[in-house]
């Protein structure tokens, strides 16, 4: 935050209230983040960077309703510095011969006055996406224009378009892309395309991936090994790639295990309408029901992806590992690969564990190596911080019909670990390569940096624990990871699946920072890893291409030059500021199909457990479906509840039942609480489609 004389500039937040918040400094960990009233917004919208100036002392308002503590400082917006977003999707309507747009955003206060030259053919009551283009008086509303009209509200296809373009993210390719992607289809894997690459084509190799899955990023191979000194460990010039034949060697166990990742960086090459288009991207999107991929569905879905019976270009991390999942060698390079079999998870959980099913011997062996590299992360540390996840059954218009809960079993994480394994190697290798020392600051590579929690956040954390009963400690201001692991183990694995256990993985990812993309390393404190980085997904996210190039080029004995440092931090920020998007725009579609999933059960009681707690009531998640709603204060009748702030909690204080004329006595308090965790009975009271809001009422 800067600023001098009682200006100050920076990144303004705004409710849905329209009221504004900017952070300045020290003041931020007070909670005393300037307040900025409707009238002094001066056309700033949520996320712009602005200038602000500070009222002088005492014009504020109390800090809180009471009256009581000092008085909030207030200010008003002297400038726009930048626009975070003019852009917006709603629905189109029409007063008095005047055309406006209604956003969807919340957050954006004000509506979009759209001249009829500008309605660019929408009509009334379809839902469109509006740039605004000029606003010069906060006496007035902005003036638009129409980009492009979405459907018809309500239509699954125009409100799932709608979250995704609202988010930056538009379903169609610019034509330019398309057509380069065909160009590199046409031409299909030449006979050159093969040289220099290590053949991994005899050697077993499959995918295993979700069961709608379209694009398979990464496959697995594996053989068993007579003997480090024969296969000559970290040979990159090794042609021994002998058929997957021969029987295992009896005691002292060694296998060649290879990460192979869609080589994409061999067909999108810097200076190219591909990736260009990618770098903007950043990631492609899951919404509920469609994926908006970064690059265009010939190469991610096709050419790229590692589909089985099929030759594919890759770049591979492979690794000697011995019976203990000690990793004894290590290469690193281009490879052929031919996979022999697409597994869902589903599939290979059934291999892991039935014997006489396909690769049950080779499923079976990763799967306990796995296990042995999961438990080497969390004893140096690492965070187990899975959460029950649902996914939605749609009819055939995008309706959900059904809720369904997502199993992880022994499959998903034997995947997640070997891919762990293959970044954390790549982020080594190069660093180590390199000589790159963190105090050097920006390098020339892209790390996955997560940054350890703020002491705040965890002294808050451990108020909430220690509230719901359960003993933690602070060491340095952090509570260990040891103890947070042991806590989610047994609110895990307590009667079956304790319903806490979903409350507290929530409260400890909120005290949590966010991993990020940058070139200056700190590790990764979830992981506990020293490096880390993203490799094994570059047909879905833009750093793990340029995390391909920079390894092929290092491979190659090439050496980064110093005006590329700025230019790899810049494609860091923005991947990272995508990755948050597209996150906004995934959860958005999932909290939309809750809400009209909910729609067909309006009156319906469901069991519920408390997700948070607010002044105006508190939000409560329904246990199966996990679609959360608010239960108003105002709507709880059998008393009269109070919030208390410090331990996020409503409190009874009295049934607002009247007291007989002239009595002195006081009602009792009833001492109900409501609290984080806290198990009730809620119905179905009102949904909000265009808000995406439900409303429960306690039954």
């Amino acid at each position: 935050m800067k600023g001098s004389a009682g200006k100050r500039e920076g990144i303004i937040s705004i409710s849905s209230k329209g009221t504004g918040y900017v952070a300045i400094g020290a003041e931020k960990s007070k909670g005393e983040d300037p307040e900025i009233d409707f009238r002094h917004l001066n056309t700033a919208l949520h996320g712009d960077l602005v200038e602000i100036i500070l009222h002088p002392k005492g014009r504020g308002r109390p800090a809180s309703a009471k009256g009581y503590g000092r008085a909030r400082q207030t200010a008003e917006v002297t400038k726009i510095l930048s626009r975070a977003k003019t852009r917006f999707a709603g629905v189109l309507e029409e007063e008095n011969k005047m055309f406006f747009l209604k956003p969807d955003d919340t957050k954006m206060y004000t509506d979009i006055l759209i001249p009829k030259e500008s309605l660019n053919h929408a009509k009334t009551g379809q839902k469109v996406f509006a740039e605004i283009v000029s606003w010069k008086s906060a006496q007035k509303a902005p003036l638009g224009k129409i980009i492009k009209i979405l459907g018809r509200p309500g239509d699954n296809d125009a409100e799932m378009h709608s979250i995704a373009i609202e988010k930056g993210f538009d379903s169609e390719l610019p034509g330019k892309v398309e057509e380069e992607a065909k160009k590199i289809k046409r031409s299909g894997i030449k006979e050159t395309d093969y040289r220099g690459r290590r053949d991994f084509r005899k050697i077993l190799t499959f995918t295993i991936d979700p069961s709608d899955a379209k694009d398979f990023d990464d496959a697995i191979s594996f053989r068993f090994l007579p003997s480090l000194k024969k296969e000559g460990v970290g040979g990159g010039n090794s042609k021994d790639h002998s058929a997957f034949d021969s029987p295992p060697p009896q005691g002292g166990e060694q296998y060649e295990i290879g990460i192979h990742i869609a080589d994409v960086s061999h067909y999108v090459r810097t200076g190219m309408e591909l990736d260009n288009e990618a770098r903007e991207r950043g990631t492609s999107v899951y919404l509920v029901d469609r994926t908006i991929p970064m690059l265009p569905e010939t190469l991610s879905n096709d050419l790229c992806s590692l589909v089985p019976h099929q030759d594919r270009l890759t770049m591979s991390a492979v690794f000697i590992v011995d019976k203990n999942a000690r990793v004894r060698g290590e290469w690193f390079g281009r490879t052929l690969i031919h996979s022999r079999k697409r597994f869902t998870y589903e599939e290979a959980e059934h291999s892991i564990k039935k014997p006489g099913t396909p690769f049950h011997r080779e499923l079976s062996v990763l799967n306990n190596l796995a296990k042995k590299l999961t438990r080497e992360r969390f004893s140096r540390g690492a965070i187990s911080l899975d959460q029950e996840e649902v996914k939605f059954v749609l009819d055939s218009k995008g309706k959900p019909v059904r809720v369904i809960k997502k199993e992880r079993g022994d499959s998903n994480r034997l995947i997640e670990e070997f891919m762990l394994l293959a970044n954390k190697k790549v982020a080594e290798k190069i660093t180590r390569g390199l000589n790159i020392n963190k105090a050097k600051g920006n390098s020339a590579f892209i790390y996955r940096i997560h940054d350890e929690p703020s002491k705040e956040k965890m002294a808050d954390l451990a108020f909430f624990l220690r509230g719901l009963g359960h003993k933690v400690s602070l060491q340095n201001g952090l509570i260990p990871n040891h103890e947070i692991n042991k806590l989610l183990g047994g609110l895990a694995t307590e009667n079956a699946k304790d319903i806490m256990s979903d409350t507290v993985h929530r409260a400890v990812i909120r005290s949590m920072a966010k991993a990020i993309y940058s070139t200056k390393n700190i590790g990764h404190y979830g992981l506990a890893f020293e490096y880390y980085t993203h490799f094994t997904s570059p047909i879905r996210r833009y750093p793990d291409i340029m995390v391909h190039r920079m390894l092929a080029d290092y491979l190659a004995g090439k050496r980064v030059r110093t005006e590329k440092l700025a230019e790899y931090e810049k494609i860091a920020i923005i991947a990272s500021e995508q990755e948050k998007r597209a996150a906004d725009a995934e959860r958005a579609s999932t909290k939309y199909k809750q809400v009209e999933y909910m729609s067909e059960h309006l009156g319906k009681v469901f069991d519920g457990v408390v997700s948070g707690i607010t002044e105006w009531g508190m939000y409560v998640e329904e246990t199966e479906t996990k679609c959360e709603g608010l239960v108003r204060v105002r709507d709880l009748n059998d008393d009269f509840y109070v919030f208390n702030e410090k331990k996020l909690e409503l409190v009874g204080q009295g049934r607002k039942s009247r007291r007989p004329s002239g009595s002195g006595s006081r009602p009792q308090a009833s001492g109900k609480k409501y609290r984080l965790g806290s198990r009730v009975k809620i119905k179905v009271q009102r949904v909000d489609l265009e808000r995406k809001t439900i409303d429960y009422v306690l039954a």
